[in-house]
C-alpha cells in the first residue's frame, strides 16, 4: 500500500499524534519512515533584532536551526523507542508548507501524516494552517491527525 511515508513534525501535541499514526501506520504497511521538521528563514531585519540582545548574540537562523533539529532528533528518539527501527530525520527552512510538499516529492514519499494544528502563530489562524495547505498542494495523499 504505502511505501515511505512523511512527517512533518514541529515538537507540537497534535503532531507527536500524527507522529504515533505514522508508526502504526508503517508497521502495518512496512513503510519506511521520514520525519522532516521546518523552520522559517529570518530576514536580514529579523536576523538584525538578535544584536539588541547582547546576553544572545546568535543569528537567528542558526538558533531556529538548532532548535529545528533538536526536535527532529526528538522526533526520531521516539519512533525508535515505540520500536520502529529505521528512521530518517531531516531539518530545513523555507515556507512550511510548500518545503513538506516539495521534499515529499523530491524523496518520493507517497503519504504525508500531519497534525492538524502546530506550533503556528496567529498568522496560521487568519491565513489557514499549515496542514490545510499540504492539503491543497499536494499531490499524494495526505492525512491529518
Amino acid at each position: 500500500m504505502f511505501k515511505s511515508i512523511l512527517v512533518p513534525f514541529d515538537g507540537s501535541p497534535n503532531a507527536k499524534k500524527a507522529l504515533d499514526k505514522a508508526i502504526e501506520m508503517a508497521r502495518l504497511t512496512d513503510a519506511a519512515l521520514t520525519i522532516l521538521t521546518v523552520y522559517r528563514h529570518h530576514s536580514m531585519l529579523e536576523a538584525s533584532l538578535s544584536m539588541v540582545r547582547p546576553s544572545d548574540p546568535g543569528n537567528l537562523d542558526d538558533i531556529m536551526s538548532a532548535h529545528a533539529t533538536e526536535v527532529a532528533e526528538y522526533a526520531k528518539k521516539h519512533a525508535v523507542e515505540a520500536g520502529f527501527g529505521e528512521v530518517r530525520a531531516f531539518v530545513t527552512s523555507g515556507p512550511t508548507s510548500r518545503t513538506i510538499v516539495k521534499f515529499a516529492k523530491e524523496h518520493e514519499n507517497d503519504l504525508i501524516v500531519i497534525g492538524s494544528r502546530g506550533m503556528g502563530s496567529v498568522e496560521g489562524y487568519l491565513l489557514g494552517s499549515v496542514s490545510h495547505k499540504v492539503t491543497g498542494l499536494s499531490d499524494i495523499p495526505v492525512l491529518v491527525v
